[in-house]
């Protein structure tokens, strides 16, 4: 396989979903030490120096209509692939062959290097785009190598394999320096392979305020590579009794919350890269763009619309998703009649906000119509043609803390696997200090979103995320 320096330029990454990663290795390695196969049909995200195939779409070859299976060779008919040659030569989407080597072999063999090489001659002639496809092996411990092939049929590693679901794994053998000092505690508590994968993270947070700003604090401290921290709004006199780090120099000034947090992280010294957007995601196509390049995203916001958007970004690009929620309830008496906070860990396609109940429809329509057109909003308000969505709950460091470090160690429990029982008991967890409880609720007490089951890894389209108002 080549390198030179513009491929150099991009990271070459193939992302799949834990349903779809299980699927293929209960079919890969079905128990007779054959080789058996699959083909993906993927979406697309050229964005953040980052080249993506993302699965969409998985054709299982059963192992009965191939021509030929042994340990160390396979062949195979094409033709069950041809409708997706079809939507390849009508769309910008990419084909990855993946087979097994079950006897544990890391390396492409010559065999596979001949196969590989007529099979792509045949996919480009049906493409009628420059994008690359590619090609993968699964070793008996789930483990993947692959290559990206293109046009001219130059080939070049994959720099990572990211599977999605429950939990999730990122094989990224790139090198790691670091602050020794500074990791020795995170390492003793969760060991050298998590810090190592958190240093290579890029993380985006949107909405840098009451729980954003204490997750941002936790994340650099963590050690987390590379934050990306979208807000649009500025310090005000009324944030600085939750925003960490924020002054009262910085509301009279009223800097942009996503610059006073960079300025802390970097005073920090900790080597995390912090990239900030100071934008509204529904303006701004390369905010979303580079939020959508992330490995992880948290939300940290009030809006059902911007909520709504994270869900989609989720899906469409198998990002795994963190959203938090804080609500206290004043009794109109100076008092508070209830506190509480929310966690929820989306896995891409499977349940989602609105499925969950976090909000409806109809507040989506709302939300939509008070972004976009305020005055008449109000005017619908007032006829009680749509919900007041637009409340405002007072909130407090304490709990706004409490929540933030909550989805932070949710997230630990993602990548690490520190607890019990198994992660999808903890799909969504209610967080009430008014009743000192917190009740988890598992994945499947959930239902399904079917739609956006349907639209996992579809990647890059016009319109970008099948939502016509995005720029």
């Amino acid at each position: 396989m080549k390198k030179n320096s513009q491929k150099d330029k991009m990271e070459l990454q193939f992302k799949i979903s834990g349903y779809d990663h299980a699927r293929l290795m209960g079919h890969l390695f079905c128990g007779d030490d054959k080789e058996s196969v699959a083909v993906a049909l993927c979406g697309r995200q050229r964005a953040g120096g980052r080249e993506t195939l993302i699965v969409h779409e998985l054709q299982i070859i059963p192992n009965e209509e191939c021509f030929s299976r042994e340990y160390d060779h396979l062949h195979w008919p094409t033709k069950i692939i041809h409708p997706f040659f079809l939507r390849v030569s009508r769309s910008d989407m990419a084909i990855v062959k993946i087979h097994s080597h079950p006897g544990g072999y890391n390396e492409f063999s010559e065999t596979d290097n001949r196969s590989d090489n007529e099979f792509f001659q045949s996919v480009f002639g049906w493409s009628d785009t420059d994008g690359p496809h590619a090609s993968a092996v699964m070793l008996p411990g789930g483990e993947y190598f692959g290559r990206f092939f293109f046009p001219d049929m130059s080939s070049y590693p994959i720099d990572r394999f990211t599977i999605v679901g429950e939990t999730i794994k990122v094989g990224d053998l790139s090198p790691v320096d670091g602050n020794a000092a500074f990791a020795l505690r995170t390492i003793q508590a969760f060991g050298q392979k998590t810090y190592s994968l958190l240093k290579r993270l890029r993380i985006a947070v949107i909405g840098c305020s009451g729980t954003g700003s204490p997750l941002i604090e936790q994340l650099a401290r963590l050690g987390v590579g590379e934050l990306v921290l979208v807000d649009p709004d500025r310090i005000e006199h009324k944030n600085l009794n939750r925003i960490v780090n924020a002054t009262l120099d910085d509301a009279e000034k009223a800097l942009y919350k996503v610059h006073v947090l960079k300025r802390a992280i970097e005073t920090m010294g900790l080597e995390t890269k912090v990239t900030v957007l100071p934008v509204n995601l529904y303006d701004n196509r390369e905010g979303l763009e580079l939020v959508a390049s992330c490995d992880v995203v948290f939300g940290c916001m009030d809006s059902v619309d911007g909520r709504h958007l994270l869900n989609q970004l989720s899906a469409f690009y198998l990002i795994p998703y963190f959203d938090l929620g804080v609500k206290l309830e004043a009794d109109g008496l100076g008092g508070i009649s209830k506190i509480c906070g929310s966690v929820h860990y989306l896995q891409p396609g499977v349940s989602s906000l609105i499925t969950r109940g976090v909000y409806t429809i109809d507040d989506l329509r709302a939300a939509a119509q008070l972004r976009k057109n305020p005055e008449e909003y109000e005017a619908l308000i007032k006829n009680a043609y749509i919900k007041n969505i637009n409340v405002s709950s007072p909130a407090v460091i304490s709990v706004n803390m409490m929540v933030a470090s909550h989805a932070i160690n949710e997230f630990l429990n993602r990548i690490h696997g520190y607890k019990a029982e198994r992660p999808n008991n903890y799909a969504g967890s209610i967080i009430d200090l008014s009743e000192n409880c917190i009740v988890n609720v598992d994945e499947e007490s959930y239902p399904t979103d079917l739609y956006l089951r349907k639209k996992v890894g579809r990647g890059d389209m016009i319109p970008y995320l099948e939502m016509p108002d995005l720029p």
